[in-house]
């Protein structure tokens, strides 16, 4: 009975974990040169947000975007070749994305084999969670960041807690 008990309260655990999805994603590692992995819970980035400059107004906007996250995970892949994974890899995270709550908000693909997909999860009205899948020949990158999100600060988070920085487009020149 103390096994069973302790396996339901485990369970539980595990049910109120604020990732959104599975990142189990061990085949593509085992085929992977290097990887990364970064799993930031909410105490862990309130704690992180301390060390945050409340003066500098980029750090100021990070700290103020952390109240509402709940966790941001990481799982970044380098391989050596093109061609060392398939898209078929991934189908197992693109499936859980396929459910209600989740919409594809962008998707983008070039010639060179660059793609990339936003996902959002909402919840009634709110933003909730985002999920991004970035591929290229030679890097695959999962990043799903869970809690009350504003999505017009979101990107403010690039280049902190492992989310990678997406640079804005240029503007298109005007030709004269």
């Amino acid at each position: 009975m103390k096994r069973l008990l302790i396996f339901a309260c485990l369970a539980l655990a595990a049910m109120a974990a604020p990732q959104q999805f599975q990142l189990n994603l061990d085949s593509v590692a085992a085929k992977a040169s290097e990887h990364v992995d970064v799993s930031l819970n909410a105490s862990t980035l309130q704690f992180a947000a301390k060390f945050l400059d409340a003066n500098d107004p980029d750090e100021a906007k990070v700290k103020k975007l952390l109240v509402g996250i709940e966790g941001i995970y990481v799982r970044h892949f380098n391989f050596k070749s093109a061609g060392a994974w398939s898209q078929a890899d991934l189908e197992p995270v693109r499936a859980q994305l396929h459910g209600p709550e989740w919409s594809k908000i962008v998707g983008t693909g070039s010639e060179d084999g660059e793609k990339a997909e936003v996902w959002l999860r909402t919840s009634g009205n709110k933003s909730v969670g985002v999920a991004i899948v970035a591929t290229q020949p030679k890097e695959i990158t999962v990043v799903n960041i869970a809690g009350n999100i504003d999505l017009e600060t979101l990107s403010e988070l690039g280049g902190h807690f492992g989310v990678p920085k997406v640079k804005p487009a240029d503007k298109p020149k005007k030709e004269e």
